[in-house]
């Protein structure tokens, strides 16, 4: 049976299908890999719905990281002022313009194609204009480490939607007393607000994932005004290293003592019984400021 074609999108822009997806990655050899985390989609529907729940506008430039072999590249390119797509894989960044130029030949030029490592990436590679939204299938093995190097790296993000395995969606969203609220949770409350946005389902992959995906919307806020970002996530990273343990223990090693961490958790006004589960990032950085004022 002949598979029809994908449908054109806005100004003309022709969106890959299962068949295009398909025909492209075994014209360039290409075997989406674990390592890589590759799972590349095929679905036009899915694509749209990521830039429709994006709520881009027509001056946003947005950063898209590993955009495989352009499927949501394309979707993005006539919602946003333009496209900087960061591509860890030789032959997939080489195809991306072309592809471009062949599916969404008005709007081509507004593609960045950048080779380069996002968990490495820094803000000058990326030229300008700078990005202004992150709008992403994220390759599922570094996916939080990778969206924290982004926010701390790019000031100029402001908002974002990333697509990612559901567990650490919940993980990314979740609130103080959650269960599921852990590290990558508060780092995250740091840069911005999360909210755990629509499930994707695994049927518009390929290949099919053995795990749920979903999607994770971001808002950028100021950062705690006066408080050292290394100094809190110490202090972060400490108290979920023991999580079942109230504070006072937890942040022994951290503070030289357990009777020092009391003196700190005093004098931010936390009682030392509590966990670290129960706080959000604002009673961290009052833990961080006052082990610092404590001095000794």
């Amino acid at each position: 049976m002949t598979e029809t074609p994908a449908p054109a999108g806005p100004q003309g822009v022709s969106l890959l299908g299962p068949a295009d997806v398909r025909r492209l990655a075994a014209e360039l050899d290409v075997r989406p890999t674990k390592k890589l985390g590759q799972n590349f989609v095929h679905d036009p529907n899915t694509v749209r719905r990521i830039v429709w729940e994006a709520g881009l506008s027509a001056e946003d430039v947005v950063l898209e990281v590993g955009p495989g072999l352009g499927s949501l590249t394309l979707a993005l390119l006539p919602a946003c002022a333009g496209v900087v797509a960061v591509e860890i894989d030789p032959v997939l960044a080489g195809l991306l313009p072309t592809t471009a130029a062949e599916r969404a030949p008005e709007l081509a030029a507004n593609l960045r194609v950048i080779l380069a490592d996002a968990m490495r990436v820094r803000a000058a590679d990326l030229g300008e204009p700078a990005p202004t939204a992150l709008v992403a299938n994220l390759p599922y093995n570094v996916a939080v480490p990778v969206v924290l190097h982004l926010l701390a790296e790019l000031p100029s993000l402001r908002r974002g939607l990333v697509m990612v395995q559901a567990e650490v969606a919940d993980r990314l969203a979740a609130g103080p007393g959650s269960r599921i609220y852990g590290v990558p949770s508060v780092k995250a409350a740091w840069y911005a607000a999360m909210r755990r946005a629509s499930a994707v389902p695994r049927a518009v992959f390929w290949p099919v994932p053995n795990v749920d995906s979903a999607l994770v919307a971001f808002t950028r806020r100021a950062e705690p005004e006066g408080a050292d970002k290394a100094a809190v996530f110490a202090v972060i990273e400490a108290a979920f290293s023991q999580r079942r343990k109230g504070l006072r223990a937890a942040l022994a090693s951290w503070a030289g003592s357990a009777e020092r961490a009391g003196r700190v958790l005093a004098a931010a006004g936390i009682e030392p019984t509590t966990r670290g589960e129960q706080l959000d990032i604002a009673a961290y950085v009052k833990i961080a400021k006052a082990e610092a004022e404590l001095g000794e």
